[in-house]
Order: structure tokens, then C-alpha cells, then sequence
């Protein structure tokens, strides 16, 4: 026994029981950490799936949502800038009940002039007269136009 005893407390058998205790202990700890981290990954897989879910099923309405939100802001819009033409409108609309600017548009617009009156057509001279031949019907008064009209129509009547 003596032997076991020399043995048992050498110090090569100690630093031996040493290791292997400490060797378990490592174990054990490398062991209750995987365990520990094996669960832990599961649970976080799971936390991710749940998230992915979350994020896959409320994509479509977030995105319906922006652009059901954009297209309001555009109706609005559009909404004020024809609400806006619409007071323009009435606007224009109030100036042509005055008979003073419906004179004037008319005497503007339709070259009238006032009995007594002489009109004049103020030609650029800076731009080449065009030829008789060359005057298109934008080009003349209205008036002009329709009556070129009513001779063409009553030349049309004559040759039949």
C-alpha cells in the first residue's frame, strides 16, 4: 500500500488528476454551452421566422397604404388647382357681364370698329408682304373668310 500511497501523491499522478478533473470541468462547461447555445439558436430561428412572417404579410398593405397615401396627396392637388380654374372661370365670367369689356374684346378680337370710325391694319415691315396668292385663311379677317365662303357656296349653287 505504501506504493499506492508514494503513487497517489507523486506529483506527475497529481498534475494528472488535476488534468482530467479539469478536463471534465471543461467539458461539462463546453457541454452546458452548447446546450445553452443550441437552444438559444433555436429560439432565435424561430424569433427570425416570426419576423420574416411579419414582414412578408404586412409588405402588400404598407405599400398599398404609401401609395393610396401618394395618390390622395396627387388628388388634392388637383383637386385645388381645379378649384382654382373654377374661380378663374367665374372670374372671367364676371368680366364679360361688363359691356365695357365685351366692347373691348370684341373691337380686339373681331377688328369691329364703332360707326363713324375708321380701322386701320398695321402691317410689320419687317415681314415680306406675302403675295395675294399666298394669304391663308388664318392669315385674313374672319369676315373675309366667311364671305369667301358664302362665294364659293353660291358659285357651287349656280353651276348645278
Amino acid at each position: 500500500m505504501a506504493v499506492k500511497d508514494r503513487d497517489r501523491f507523486s506529483t506527475a499522478t497529481r498534475i494528472r488528476i488535476i488534468g482530467e478533473q479539469t478536463a471534465a470541468r471543461v467539458y461539462r462547461s463546453q457541454t452546458r454551452r452548447q446546450a445553452r447555445r443550441s437552444r438559444l439558436t433555436g429560439r432565435a430561428a424561430l424569433l427570425a421566422m416570426v419576423l420574416c412572417s411579419l414582414v412578408v404579410a404586412l409588405a402588400y398593405p404598407i405599400r398599398q397604404y404609401v401609395a393610396q397615401r401618394a395618390e390622395i396627396a396627387d388628388l388634392r392637388e388637383e383637386q385645388a388647382r381645379t378649384r382654382q380654374r373654377v374661380e378663374d372661370l367665374r372670374d372671367l365670367k364676371a368680366r364679360w357681364q361688363d359691356d365695357a369689356y365685351a366692347e373691348q374684346q370684341i373691337r380686339l378680337r373681331l377688328h369691329y370698329v364703332m360707326p363713324g370710325e375708321t380701322g386701320f391694319t398695321v402691317v410689320d415691315p419687317h415681314v415680306a408682304a406675302p403675295s395675294r396668292t399666298d394669304v391663308g385663311a388664318a392669315d385674313r379677317p374672319w369676315y373675309r373668310n366667311v364671305w369667301d365662303g358664302v362665294d364659293k357656296a353660291d358659285a357651287a349653287a349656280h353651276r348645278q
